[in-house]
């Protein structure tokens, strides 16, 4: 079994990015500047933002965070996206999800400009991503490719199983590792809450990746020796044992599981970091891009 360690790749693709960014700066180039939103107080999505912004620094970006607080009105948020969407300053930006209930998420992704969608949610995006046209991929999707490229995990004419089907990672997914080229070839059934006989389609994967959010959902029974396992799930379970009071535990069953797979991501170390890694690529491939355009 290999771990297919997040944590190490998403280092590596750090320090690259940093190593193009100061061959910009040499250049005399303006270099990739990175904005988020963020609306209300979600202890989680602060966490989040708070290492994008950690990150951004780490590999010499600029970045600007914008908190607004949780009674911000639709209204204002689009305002907030149009000022952006105009400020030839910023390369690409992201709104943190989920928003408060008086937003439809819809209408504000709908808001971004395509150009600056580093997220990869807009439909123009999306839709470009379907047709294997040049785009930014949504970052989650685009770190799990990454691991599995960096560490050569065959996908051609596999059997790849996906559990979930978010708009953010489980669709997209779906479409990514069915499409040519590597990683992709495989065939992929998307498996869902009204799905039947979850485990005879698990125990025929060759690749599953897992992006349902229950904890230890995934057991070593509903899997078969050498299975390549993505788990995207991230879930708080109160762990009284541990300082914090709690654990971070993904969709499989890591202990049992690890013991048949070929290769597995481990939570917490495994999609994670990618995820914040490959807004950075897509943050950078946006600056390149509008430099295009000038």
């Amino acid at each position: 079994m290999q771990l297919l360690d997040g944590k190490k790749v998403s280092e590596d693709i750090k320090n690259e990015i940093a190593a193009e960014v100061a061959q910009m700066k040499a250049n005399g180039e303006k270099v990739p500047h990175l904005a988020a939103i963020i609306v209300g107080n979600d202890g989680a999505s602060l966490t989040y933002v708070g290492s994008k912004v950690k990150s951004c620094e780490r590999v010499g970006f600029e970045s600007t965070l914008i908190k607004m607080p949780s009674t911000t009105s639709e209204t204002e948020l689009l305002k907030k996206i149009k000022e952006l969407n105009e400020n030839d300053d910023i390369d690409g930006f992201i709104v943190q999800l989920p928003l408060p209930k008086q937003i439809d998420t819809q209408k504000i992704i709908m808001a971004i400009c395509p150009t600056k969608d580093v997220d990869g949610f807009h439909p123009e995006n999306f839709g470009k991503m379907a047709l294997d046209m040049s785009t930014f991929i949504p970052a989650t999707p685009f770190g799990i490719l990454e691991l599995l490229e960096r560490y050569n995990v065959e996908t051609k004419g596999k059997h790849t199983v996906v559990i979930g089907r978010s708009h953010i990672v489980g669709r997209p997914m779906s479409i990514l590792m069915g499409r040519k080229g590597f990683p992709g070839n495989s065939t992929v059934t998307v498996t869902h809450s009204h799905s039947k006989n979850i485990n005879q389609i698990t125990s025929q994967a060759d690749i599953i990746i897992s992006a349902l959010g229950v904890p230890n959902f995934l057991k070593a029974e509903m899997v078969k020796d050498d299975v390549v396992i993505i788990d995207v799930g991230i879930t708080r379970v109160v762990d009284e044992t541990t300082e914090k009071g709690y654990k971070i535990v993904g969709d499989v069953d890591f202990d049992n599981v690890s013991k048949k797979a070929s290769y597995i991501t481990p939570v917490p170390g495994g999609v994670g970091p990618m995820t914040i890694a490959m807004l950075l690529k897509n943050t950078l491939l946006a600056r390149e891009r509008r430099r295009m355009m000038v």
